[in-house]
Formats: C-alpha cells, sequence, structure tokens
C-alpha cells in the first residue's frame, strides 16, 4: 500500500483507512476502555458525526450554568479512547457538579457505571457528514469518492463494529434507566425541548436563566461564532505531531451542513444498499423498516 501524498493527507480509499490506523494506538484505545467512571459522571458516546459535540456543549452548559472558560471543549470533556494518546488523566475533577465524558463507543465496549446519553442519526446524513469532516484534513479534496467511501466503510463493515453495531447495542438498553437515547434529527427540531430533556436526565434544576443561556449558547449560531472551540483542534495537533494528517483548513464539529457539490451527493444505487445493510441488520433485528421508523419508535419511548 502506498504512503499519502506529498501534502501528508490521502489520496484513495486504501490511504484514508490506513491514516485511521495511526489515529489512536492500540494501547491508547485499551486504556481508555479500562476506565471506571464515577455513578454521578455522564458519558456522551454517540456513534461519529451523531451530534457528539452538540451534546457536549449542552451538558457542560448545563452543569457550569454556560462556562465557555476552555479552549476547546475536549479539554472539558475529554474523549475517552483518545486519553491515554494525549496523556489526558480521566481520574481528574472537571468543572461543574459532575464530570462529561465523550466516546464512539458500543453499549458492549463502553466503561460502565455512570450514566450515558446516545444520539442517532440518519445513515446517509452520518456518512456525508463524515466525508465532509475529513475532507482536506485526512483525504485530499475530491480525491475519494463519497460512494467509495460509504461502500469502505459503511455498507462493508464488518459484523460487530461500525454504525449498524454501534445503534444496535444502544437500542437494546432503550429500558435502562441511566442511558438516554436522542435523535440527532429531533435536536434539530426542538433544541429548547432537547435542552429540557437532557437537565432532567442529568438532574438539574432548570430555572429560566439557566434554561436561556444553554438554549443560546448551544444554538448552530453561537456555536459557528466560537467553533475553534469546538474543532478539535488539540486533537488534530497530536494526531500530526505523530505522523498523521495535517491539520486542515476548517475542520470544525459545527457547519451549515454541505454545500451543493455534486461530490457531496450519494448515488442511488448507494443509498438503496445503505438501505439493504439496515434491513439485514437493524430491521431483522428489531423489525424497523428504515431509520424514519426506528426514530418514531424512539420518540415514543417514556422519559
Amino acid at each position: 500500500m502506498g504512503e499519502a501524498g506529498s501534502s501528508g493527507r490521502a489520496k484513495s480509499i486504501e490511504e484514508f483507512v490506513e491514516m485511521g490506523t495511526k489515529f489512536v494506538t492500540d494501547e491508547g484505545y485499551e486504556a481508555g476502555l479500562k476506565f471506571r467512571p464515577r455513578p454521578g459522571d455522564v458519558i456522551i458516546s454517540t456513534y461519529a458525526k451523531c451530534g457528539t459535540t452538540w451534546l457536549q456543549q449542552i451538558a457542560h452548559g448545563l452543569r457550569t450554568r454556560g462556562s465557555m472558560d476552555f479552549e476547546e471543549i475536549s479539554q472539558v470533556s475529554p474523549w475517552i479512547e483518545m486519553a491515554g494518546d494525549l496523556s489526558w488523566d480521566l481520574e481528574a475533577d472537571q468543572p461543574g457538579d459532575m464530570r462529561l465524558f465523550k466516546a464512539h463507543l458500543s453499549w458492549e465496549d463502553v466503561p460502565k457505571g455512570c450514566r450515558y446519553i446516545c444520539a442517532f442519526r440518519n445513515p446517509v446524513d452520518v456518512v456525508g457528514s463524515y466525508y465532509r469532516f475529513f475532507e482536506d484534513w485526512w483525504f485530499e479534496p475530491g480525491s475519494i469518492d463519497l460512494d467509495e467511501m460509504t461502500r469502505t466503510l459503511f455498507v462493508n463493515a464488518p459484523a460487530g463494529f461500525g454504525y449498524w453495531h454501534h445503534l444496535i447495542t444502544w437500542w437494546e438498553q432503550r429500558d435502562n434507566p441511566d442511558v438516554l437515547l436522542l435523535c440527532y434529527e429531533d435536536m434539530l427540531e426542538d433544541l429548547p425541548g432537547t435542552v429540557r430533556t437532557v437537565a432532567d436526565f442529568m438532574g438539574i434544576p432548570l430555572d429560566d436563566e439557566l434554561f436561556e443561556i444553554v438554549v443560546a449558547q448551544s444554538s448552530k449560531d453561537f456555536m459557528l461564532a466560537n467553533s475553534s472551540q469546538f474543532d478539535e483542534h488539540l486533537i488534530q495537533a497530536h494526531f500530526e505531531g505523530k505522523g498523521g494528517a495535517p491539520m486542515g483548513e476548517n475542520t470544525s464539529k459545527v457547519t451549515r451542513g454541505p454545500k451543493g457539490r455534486k461530490r457531496y451527493e450519494m448515488s442511488l444505487p448507494v443509498k438503496e444498499e445503505l438501505a439493504g445493510v439496515w434491513s439485514r441488520t437493524v430491521g431483522e433485528r428489531f423489525g424497523f423498516e428504515d431509520y424514519d421508523a426506528f426514530r418514531s419508535a424512539l420518540a415514543d419511548l417514556p422519559r
């Protein structure tokens, strides 16, 4: 397999996959899995590009009454799987009355013993967001086709890994009182309602002032205006220093969505392939015909 191009970024899907092997070491990942949280901790463990950073901002605002005293949100809500490689102390105290962590782990792998928030998102939109995030960071713009990435990472994901496995394991916890399940689309439609739901789950009394602060500071406009606090530049700098891709010009987790270019459009055949995987995995396991049916069932869960 060839090395990434002179820019340090991948120019093929094979190089992109290889790039991922440099992002976290096996030792660092395993150290994260050994972490034992305190009962009062909250771990946000979504699949990638399903609203993780957004939920971090909501939860952090609730526990601190809107403190923005951080360079990048990973400093006050560390990423469990990355902590070992970045020498972050997961045992350290944090701002506010409870500790908050980020993860992209399935229920099987996430450290047990606290409370959990997991948000789901339509897989078509997850792939698109994933593609745009890594473009001009891990891979050269236009060098990898969206359909090719979708087939490699989502359609042909090995059993027991990836988006499908993550969703299945967390949906199985839908009756667990220590687990809050959300849908990204519902968060978009009703941010105030989301803030109330998260506050109630975290056991934080929500007075009018705190409610207004958190809704304002978790709005897209606010997070875009303060995008450097949500772009993981500390992790990116570490990755570059270890021989990974150089930091991109704009890798903020907060965006206004696709830019209308054709390369961001998934073809109909690949959408149908994704639907087929849904049917063989989530559909066969739980009876949901598609993501919309799943979302509807989640909305009916008691809070």
